[in-house]
């Protein structure tokens, strides 16, 4: 298993709009799992929270809620601004935030997308013995780290992206990476919006974008991106399972990457065109990092075909790394005599804003869904589905840390009335990377990990700190929180 500094900072203490005051945050309970932030001040609609118990009090002291109320100050916001269980800082939506803009009237900001533009998972089933591979563990991570570069600014060995075959990432997304000669065609029906966001136009992604990206494709990069291979501990919805291919005993490779330095170059070019575009289009930010610009206007529709560039660049790259993750796995396994056949069950994006059609109060409405460190969930019967997967719902794939347990949902028909059919994405960190480096060293995580049997690579031990477990929210409170908010189902653990 091979697990790899994101952005520090943080928010303003204190956001105000120039013309309607002070934003005051408070949290009122709604139900066992759902908290409001009553609109106030410039906020046009209300913030909505989704936490347990156990959750909520650190939740309330980091500045994720601050950023839920500044997000409802947007134009053409529809419903609320949501955030899930996994909430915590990040660059103007807070990570783990959902909101919907109406087409006619909204904005697209790409501080509700943020720099890792489709950041997702990917997971494939492993028809081996979780028993086989535990003994295997130290050869396959130790393969891993050799097969999949990894690292800041990791570089492929055998893939430089130039002129046209650039622009062919940028539109087909995992498809490019089939013509390549990666995986096959079959893989593309059950990846999210078939590996391919429609609407990017190569030209719209900058020069120094498509630099940065040229060499980085196949690659996982660094901080919270990882391979990683787990055993189906147990099932919890047996018929959801058998649609999904899962049986208990078996294995899982997870994939958790996105469009590398290429998406933080688009990030970064349209932040200053967005910043330029509120003020000649008169929007009022509470905070500079929500900069963004009406929908129609020629802002919004260059950065959303540049957005859709680095989404597909991210679909081609998690479709790269899995499979030679995969050679790895057959490369070990076939050493030892055993045989290992595999299927996609997924592939999620994290970080994107879309088009969707979706129920409102008003009816039926066309929106531009944010999600910024959540999961699209669509629910049983969603006309979207692959057919297989059309009675039990969207799996949606939500990775724990890498000392703690992951899991498999499904997408409930509450997220469609209450998130736009939105989940959670993973764990969410609780602590900073700065305080987690305060708290550990490495070398007692990983003697900590190897002593409940956890293999884990890293090219910088660094990274062991970063990322240990305590850094994290427990993944098993955040599920319990969608679940019980009925957005999401666990299938397997």
């Amino acid at each position: 298993m091979s697990r790899n500094k994101r952005k520090r900072g943080g928010p303003k203490k204190r956001m105000t709009s120039a013309s309607s005051g002070p934003i005051e945050i408070s949290l009122e309970r709604i139900d066992e799992v759902t908290w409001r932030i009553p609109a106030s001040g410039p906020m046009r609609v209300d913030g909505i929270i989704f936490a347990t118990d156990a959750l909520i009090d650190a939740i309330r002291l980091d500045q994720g809620p601050r950023q839920v109320a500044a997000v409802a100050t947007l134009p053409g916001i529809v419903g609320a601004s949501l955030a899930m269980p996994d909430i915590h800082w990040g660059y103007g939506f807070p990570i783990g935030g959902v909101a919907a803009f109406d087409e006619r009237t909204g904005v697209v900001s790409p501080g509700g997308v943020g720099y890792d533009i489709n950041c997702g998972v990917r997971m494939h089933v492993l028809d081996v013995d979780a028993a086989v591979a535990a003994r295997l563990a130290p050869r396959l991570a130790d393969a891993l780290l050799d097969e999949v570069p990894a690292g800041v600014g990791s570089s492929s060995r055998d893939i430089r992206l130039e002129g046209d075959e650039m622009d062919e990432v940028l539109t087909l997304g995992a498809a490019s990476a089939v013509r390549m000669g990666f995986g096959d065609a079959s893989e593309l029906e059950r990846l999210e919006s078939r590996g391919c966001i429609p609407g990017a136009i190569g030209a719209a992604v900058s020069q120094k974008a498509r630099d940065r990206g040229a060499s980085q494709l196949g690659t996982l990069g660094s901080g919270n991106h990882f391979v990683e291979i787990d055993r189906i501990e147990s099932i919890l919805d047996a018929p959801a399972a058998g649609a999904y291919g899962l049986r208990e005993g078996a294995c899982v490779l997870t994939v958790h990457t996105g469009s590398r330095g290429l998406g933080h170059q688009v990030c970064d070019d349209f932040i200053r065109v967005m910043l330029d575009a509120s003020r000649r289009h008169g929007i009022e930010l509470v905070d500079r990092q929500l900069c963004c610009a009406p929908l129609g206007s020629p802002e919004a529709d260059e950065y959303l075909a540049a957005m859709a560039g680095a989404a597909n660049f991210a679909f081609a790259n998690r479709h790269i790394v899995v499979h030679r993750s995969l050679d790895a796995v057959r490369r070990v396994l076939g050493a030892a005599g055993v045989a290992c056949e595999h299927h996609v069950l997924y592939d999620v994006a994290h970080n994107i804003a879309k088009l969707e059609e979706h129920s409102t109060p008003a009816g039926r409405r066309r929106l531009l869904v944010h999600r910024k460190g959540a999961t699209r969930a669509l629910p049983p019967g969603h006309q979207d589905l692959l057919v297989a997967y059309r009675a039990a719902g969207q799996p949606v794939l939500i990775p724990g840390d890498m000392g703690r347990c992951s899991y498999v949902m499904a997408g409930e028909p509450g997220a469609a009335l209450r998130t736009f059919a939105s989940a959670c994405h993973g764990a969410g960190r609780l602590l900073s990377r700065t305080e987690a480096t305060r708290r550990t060293r490495a070398g007692h995580v990983q003697k900590d990990l190897e002593s409940r049997g956890i293999e884990v690579r890293a090219t910088c031990k660094a990274t062991y700190v970063e990322e240990f477990p305590g850094a994290y929210k427990d993944v098993v409170q955040v599920v319990e929180a969608v679940t019980r908010a009925g957005l999401a189902r666990p299938v397997a653990r």
